[in-house]
């Protein structure tokens, strides 16, 4: 973080504050959550500031609306997106009467592609990278005479976003710590000028995914540069190349940047989902993923808060995710073992897991497997268990009773 603070004029106190009370009545002012069972294993009081409950499912809707509201009657806008700000800029075209046209990857989520024609734009889903799909919105905005609305490398859509910091300053006034997941730096930006202007003690720590992590290599160049990036499930903040406003902004407001593993985000999604009942996607869960897995010193005597960014994610990885959790914590047991291939011999194993109170899941006959013997039969089963120690005790009761029970 630089040591002074210059900021462009439209990231002054008095225009955030003034975008916020322009957006108060389609923007939702998002709670902020106590996180208990969580603060009780910390050096610090945790709080969640739940933008996954904004209309839209993101922070994203501040930008927009702050962007469209400026712009003469009857101009069309376009954009590119992964889904978070192409679900925002089609509702706030739509509250504000304007023509939307919006580009998203071939791999943007399923609900993402739904709710954004749900509100009204044309969606063209072509492009592998979110930097693709903005490339090809930049080239319909030219040809088409529409305004291409960054997602992030925009001073209005910047200070939008502050309304996220401006509402924490108001929620929590004795802010101490304040982590914020960083795609391409729209949001952290935001909030970042807002904290620095009424809070300037307060630190500011950005979290990237580790497989589309651009913001170190560009703070330290310089300038933004590209990279090379992997799938990941913070599609929200696969951003493979930073702003060219928002780097500076960044390098001048955020205290440190940490970069985030898949595994420390999908146990972050899975521990909001159990512990808080908050369903967030992975690129919201990214902030909450660098505190319980122990990469931000918490203020022990103010407040420390996490920006849940969104909650846009599709069912289907949030089960996988929830499943994945059962597994790792020995509450879903997958074992494979043999049985005699003849009447009742399934039901006498399945018998024995009754008798340890596992519950059963799911059972599968396999009967190609290499190292049958003739008249065998091999099963998988798939159960619920209380724990580690129950799951232990289960194999244990299969192989006593002859079952030759390995983890499948």
């Amino acid at each position: 973080m630089s040591p002074t603070l210059d900021l462009p004029p439209e990231l002054a106190l008095a225009e955030l504050q003034r975008a916020h009370r322009d957006s108060a009545e389609i923007v939702s002012r998002t709670p902020l959550l106590t996180a208990r069972s969580v603060s009780a294993q910390l050096a610090g009081p945790l709080l969640l500031k739940a933008e996954n409950l904004q209309r839209t499912g993101s922070f994203k809707l501040r930008g927009a609306l702050n962007k469209v509201r400026s712009l003469a009657p009857g101009t069309g806008v376009v954009a590119g997106s992964a889904g978070n700000h192409a679900q925002a800029l089609a509702y706030a075209a739509r509250a504000y009467g304007c023509e939307c046209e919006v580009f998203m990857p071939l791999d943007a989520p399923v609900s993402k592609f739904a709710a954004v024609r749900a509100f009204g734009a044309t969606v063209h889903q072509i492009g592998e990278s979110v930097d693709e799909s903005v490339a090809l919105a930049a080239e319909r905005a030219e040809r088409a005479g529409l305004l291409l609305v960054h997602p992030f490398d925009d001073l209005d859509i910047v200070a939008g976003q502050a309304g996220v910091g401006l509402e924490i300053l108001e929620q929590e006034p004795e802010l101490g710590t304040v982590v914020v997941p960083i795609g391409g730096g729209g949001l952290i930006s935001g909030v970042a000028a807002a904290v620095r202007q009424v809070r300037p003690d307060a630190r500011v720590i950005g979290v990237q995914a580790a497989r589309c992590a651009p913001f170190r290599d560009s703070l330290a160049a310089g300038h933004p540069v590209d990279i090379t990036a992997g799938s990941t499930i913070a599609d929200g903040i696969a951003v493979k190349r930073p702003g060219k406003i928002t780097l500076p902004l960044v390098d001048a407001l955020v205290d440190e940047v940490l970069i985030l593993s898949e595994e420390a985000i999908a146990e972050a999604m899975a521990m909001l989902l159990e512990r808080s009942k908050l369903v967030v996607e992975g690129a919201g869960a990214a902030a909450f993923a660098a505190v319980v897995s122990g990469q931000v010193e918490l203020d022990p005597d103010r407040a420390n808060v996490v920006v849940l960014s969104g909650g846009n994610v599709d069912i289907g990885l949030l089960a996988t995710i929830a499943e994945r959790r059962e597994t790792l914590q020995g509450r879903r047991l997958r074992l494979s073992t043999k049985v005699p291939d003849r009447p009742g011999g399934l039901a006498h194993l399945l018998a024995t897991v009754a008798a340890t109170r596992a519950n059963l899941i799911q059972v599968e006959h396999v009967r190609d497997q290499l190292g049958l013997e003739v008249r065998q039969t091999a099963v998988e089963l798939t159960l619920e268990t209380r724990g580690p120690e129950h799951a232990e005790a289960v194999r244990q009761a299969l192989r006593a009773a002859g079952y030759p029970a390995e983890d499948a």
